[in-house]
């Protein structure tokens, strides 16, 4: 009589996409020589530096690869090299980006203290010691005009899209045509045609004038972005909704605008990333102004022109303090983009 024992342990299918120990290790060796590689022929060469060395590694990399490779066949080999090109790509891509970051954290800390994101600078000359002072207003000032901005571009912007993909309106290729054409205005035409309508005729720079010419900026980003959103949304999911009796309006906003909230989230950053670091309009319009402010009718300050404007003066502090409004300005933005991944990925759940 044949018993069968009975085993608590249950088999875990293999996953191939993950690497094994001999991949990682391969890769390593991999790099290893390739450094050496790289250090050589940056001695050998008038190349020097970290990025002499890089020039180097990044040339030995598929030459190495292919070598170690081409005893298992050709297809192992092409799949090697064309891994590593690819990885050193994205390595060559993401060297600008870091050394910018690290080059903002290394010259832009120096003007931080205890003080620098709570106070102003209403009584404080920015050739002044880096203690006092601070980039508060300028934070303020850049929120309420991004603000308001967007409560006025986003919607706006949506409905674009909506009109576009949704309605198909006799006038949707000319709406396309203007926020492609809008897409392509440079910020100072934007910042003047804002400053002969609004800042003329009210005889002041404002909040308000700032904002407006920010949603000029702005209002193409969204309205392509969430344009092309729209689109990925399945026919069949519309169908659908109009065979159950859902007239077009309310599949459009409780169907498809729902099925793509996080896309349009996506948007509405996007479009903000595409202004908050604008200078040029915000002189025309918004002018500067050194304490904190949300008046919308008056000068505010913001940190592009905070930033602007302590660069221009040519002194040691003041030139610091720029540096700090820089890495303020990328902390915004990085806050920003929290906030939106945040929403877009509990809106995507949903």
């Amino acid at each position: 009589m044949t018993t069968f024992q009975h085993t608590d342990v249950v088999p875990q299918p293999r996953r191939p996409w993950d690497h094994s120990r001999s991949t990682a290790l391969r890769a390593l060796v991999l790099l290893a020589l390739s450094g050496v590689f790289g250090s050589i022929v940056n001695n050998l060469t008038g190349l020097s530096g970290f990025l002499g060395w890089y020039v180097g590694l990044a040339f030995a990399v598929p030459v190495i690869a292919f070598i170690g490779t081409v005893r298992h066949g050709w297809n192992i080999a092409s799949d090697r090299i064309a891994t590593s090109l690819i990885s050193m790509a994205f390595v060559t891509v993401a060297i600008p980006w870091v050394s910018i970051f690290v080059e903002v954290f290394n010259k832009g800390s120096k003007a931080f203290h205890a003080k620098y994101l709570t106070d102003d600078m209403k009584i404080t000359p920015s050739s002044d010691l880096l203690q006092y002072g601070g980039v508060a207003h300028a934070i303020i000032g850049t929120l309420v005009m991004v603000l308001v901005a967007s409560v006025i571009a986003v919607p706006l912007g949506i409905l674009a899209a909506v009109y576009i993909v949704e309605v198909k309106g006799r006038f949707a290729t000319m709406v396309r045509f203007l926020t492609q054409a809008m897409s392509g205005v440079p910020s100072i035409v934007a910042g003047l045609f804002v400053y002969s309508t609004v800042v003329i005729l009210t005889g002041s720079f404002s909040a308000t004038a700032g904002a407006l010419a920010l949603v000029i900026l702005m209002l193409p980003t969204v309205a392509r972005t969430s344009e092309e959103v729209l689109k990925i949304v399945p026919e069949d999911l519309r169908s659908a909704s109009y065979a159950l009796g859902a007239s077009q309006a309310r599949t459009t906003f409780r169907v498809v605008i729902p099925t793509v909230a996080s896309g349009l989230v996506t948007a509405a950053v996007l479009g903000i990333a595409r202004v908050v670091g604008e200078t040029a309009p915000l002189i025309l319009t918004a002018s500067y102004f050194v304490a904190k402010s949300t008046s919308l009718t008056d000068p505010i300050a913001s940190l592009p022109i905070y930033i602007f404007s302590n660069l221009g003066l040519g002194d040691a502090n003041a030139t610091t303090r720029a540096w700090g409004g820089s890495l303020v300005l990328l902390g915004v933005v990085f806050i920003l983009f929290l906030i939106a991944r945040t929403a877009s990925t509990r809106l995507r759940r949903k």
